[in-house]
């Protein structure tokens, strides 16, 4: 249904006073700069509001606004940013980002390195949500891996190993992990040094406890920003950055942990199917569905054994 005129004119204003309040607060905090101040190199740990938290290179944290017109930053966005004279600070400048982390159109995090899939024997993973995270991540061209958590309940010894085989043979990094027993734990955070990572996945899969076992100060820490920020335990719920005492970090993003597939066309899902798409050039059609058409390539190669039976089964459904 299109809005009325009324409802227009007010998001309008809504969106007016926001941009006011911001611009008022970036001109306050700029009038207080030092101009012998030098511009530093910073990465944005959180924001909140029309406020952010950045730290500098020596791990000094800074309580900021952005200068007008230079647009939103997120947790993981480099910036430069000008000390003030009472020890706050002003952003200027934001990076070139390598890559977002987008919900809805709505901008969570920047300069994410790998994305981890978490699932578990208990509640047992589906393949086909499985599935739907890589396609997801495959279109926002961001490397992820799977995470299989609560190894230590497995009952027929190490047959879950068979069925991960497929994903490991598209190239995609697969840990199987316990993080009740510690098994792999240690093994697993050697592959997190000197990058930038973030956890998705359904509650109850153990991601909490994953993240804990990484970061065993991590209420500790989520108190420091908090009181950095000067929002008590409001920070907890924002989208922040944490260093991993081992090497990494870790963006905590609540609002991403469970991710689905939004507004994605039928094609960007065929292309979410990388095994899939590496074989559409050959099938007769260019727009190819790949299910009833004739010399398809993707089915050929599945009825040779080449393809996945579940991916295909996961590709139809969510088609449906």
């Amino acid at each position: 249904m299109p809005l009325t005129r009324r409802q227009k004119w007010r998001i309008d204003k809504v969106q007016s006073e926001k941009i006011a309040r911001a611009d008022k607060a970036a001109s306050k905090v700029e009038s207080q700069i030092d101009e012998n101040d030098k511009e530093l190199q910073g990465k944005v740990i959180t924001r909140y509001g029309q406020r952010q938290l950045v730290e500098d290179e020596n791990g000094k944290v800074f309580q900021s606004v952005s200068r007008q017109n230079i647009g939103f930053s997120v947790a993981g966005d480099r910036v430069l940013f000008q000390r003030t004279k009472n020890d706050e600070a002003i952003v200027t400048a934001i990076y070139p980002r390598n890559n977002e982390l987008k919900r809805q159109d709505k901008l969570i995090a920047a300069n994410i390195d790998q994305l981890w899939l978490v699932v578990a024997l208990e509640p047992h993973y589906e393949f086909e949500l499985i599935d739907r995270y890589l396609i997801m991540a495959e279109n926002l061209n961001l490397s992820i891996g799977i995470i299989v958590n609560k190894i230590e309940l497995a009952n027929n010894g190490n047959e879950f190993l068979d069925d991960f085989i497929h994903y490991q043979s598209l190239g995609y990094d697969v840990h199987f992990l316990s993080v009740k027993s510690k098994i792999n734990i240690e093994i697993f955070k050697n592959q997190l040094i000197s990058k930038s990572h973030i956890f998705l996945g359904q509650s109850g899969v153990g991601k909490s406890s994953l993240i804990n076992s990484l970061i065993p100060d991590l209420k500790l820490r989520v108190n420091e920003i908090s009181n950095k920020s000067k929002l008590g335990k409001h920070t907890t719920t924002n989208t922040t950055l944490y260093h991993i005492p081992t090497g990494g970090d870790l963006i905590d993003s609540p609002g991403v942990r469970e991710f689905q597939l939004e507004n994605l066309t039928e094609t960007e899902i065929r292309n979410g199917f990388k095994e899939f798409k590496a074989l559409s050039d050959d099938c007769r059609f260019r727009d190819c569905k790949h299910i009833s058409e004739p010399n398809c390539a993707v089915k050929d190669a599945l009825e040779k054994g080449e393809i996945n039976i579940n991916r295909y089964h996961s590709y139809l459904n969510i088609l449906s």
